[in-house]
Order: structure tokens, then C-alpha cells, then sequence
């Protein structure tokens, strides 16, 4: 097993570790979702084996045969990217959550082909980026609405992807304001959303510093694709 997943990973906790007690949190607080696009089987074992738990794909035709191989084992898969409504058969009894619901009719068509309960995250778009998937921030209260009217989606929080850019400060006020939507939505809602899905390999430390409780890291941990 290559040593650098092992040093990756504990360098990362140690970079959660520092975030969280600038903001005054407690680092365990933080899930990683170890991003395996692009990365083969073999790395999602060894992930395995240094105690990874939580797996994120961005298309479901790329999972699928990852998850299949992988089988039975104590790992949750996660859809972190856009879910194309054809898509939506393969969901049941392979993700734990889908993080990307964006819009309501999506979340009703994944909702009717559902048997059992679903944990989801709306997507926001809170940069607008119009090249970008995710709902508007204008539009959140209709679809988390949406969502909480179906039968099977439990809405666990909200999810966003910061624009790219190469001081990670810049985005700052991205994640603050996802954490702001989230305690609105919560309130309005009455019920709590814990999740806060937001920070790459790039910007993490700062999304921790802002509340992030699920950070999506692929080069951060396995290194270049």
C-alpha cells in the first residue's frame, strides 16, 4: 500500500484539526467523503484500509461497477454530482445519499422510484455560476419545501461547489452563506439540517472555519488523478 494515502490522510486531519479550532469546533464534527472519480478499485481499498468509510462519486455510470466490485462492506456511497433523471433506476440500494437534488422535479421523480427512506442535500449554486448545476439560492425555499412534501428523500442539509480560484479566502463568503441558507432553511422548516457538504481539496480549510461537517476530497488524498 502506498505510504502517501496514509501521510495524505493524516495530514488532512491535522489541517481539520487546526480549521476547527480557529472557529472553536470540535474537529470530529468533520466527515471526509473521499472523492473517487477517476480512481481505480484498488484505491478505494486501500482507502478502506486506513479507515476511510465514506465514498463519493460523480456519475452514477462510473459507481456503478465500483460499488458492484467493492460489495458488501461498511462503507457509504455517496452521488456527489449531478443525477440525470435516467439515472435515477440505479439509486436504491447503492447510495447512502445523494448530495446534488437540484431541483424539484428531480426530487420527485427520485422520490416515485424509491421503496425505502433516501438522505439527501440540496445543491445550491451560491456563486451563480451559470456553467454550474445546483438550484439558485432564490429557489431554495420552494425545492427544500418540494423535498420535504415527498415520502421517501429525508433532507439532511444543503451542499454547494465553490467557484475555482487560487486564494481559497475568495470563496469564504461562498461557504458563509451556504451555512446561513442552512439555518434559515432550518428554521423554516423546523427541523434540523446538520449537514453542511461544502469544501474541496483546494478551499477545506476555510470551509471548516465557516461550519463545514462533510468536506469532498480527492487530490487532497489520493494525490493528481
Amino acid at each position: 500500500m502506498p505510504a502517501s494515502l496514509d501521510a495524505n490522510l493524516k495530514a488532512v486531519r491535522q489541517t481539520v484539526a487546526r480549521s476547527a479550532e480557529r472557529a472553536g469546533r470540535d474537529p470530529m464534527q468533520v466527515e471526509l467523503v473521499a472523492v473517487t472519480k477517476g480512481f481505480p478499485v484498488e484505491r478505494i481499498r486501500e482507502a478502506i484500509a486506513v479507515g476511510l468509510r465514506i465514498f463519493g462519486e460523480n456519475r452514477v455510470q462510473e459507481a456503478l461497477p465500483k460499488i458492484e466490485e467493492i460489495g458488501p462492506a461498511d462503507v457509504d456511497w455517496h452521488l456527489i454530482g449531478h443525477l440525470q433523471t435516467n439515472k435515477i433506476k440505479f439509486i436504491e440500494g447503492r447510495f447512502r445519499m445523494v448530495q446534488s437534488v437540484d431541483g424539484a422535479a428531480l426530487a420527485e421523480a427520485l422520490d416515485g422510484r424509491l421503496q425505502s427512506p433516501l438522505d439527501v442535500l440540496v445543491e445550491v449554486n451560491v456563486a451563480e455560476e451559470p456553467q454550474k448545476t445546483g438550484a439558485p439560492a432564490a429557489d431554495l425555499a420552494i425545492l427544500t419545501g418540494a423535498v420535504q412534501a415527498t415520502q421517501h428523500l429525508r433532507l439532511r442539509g444543503l451542499m454547494t461547489v465553490a467557484p475555482m480560484v487560487e486564494d481559497p479566502e475568495a470563496v469564504r463568503s461562498v461557504f458563509r452563506r451556504l451555512r446561513v441558507l442552512r439555518d434559515e432553511t432550518s428554521q423554516r422548516l423546523g427541523v434540523p439540517l446538520p449537514v453542511l457538504s461544502m469544501g474541496m481539496t483546494d478551499d477545506y480549510a476555510v470551509a471548516v472555519e465557516e461550519g463545514a461537517t462533510m468536506l469532498r476530497l480527492g487530490r487532497a488524498l489520493f494525490g493528481p488523478r
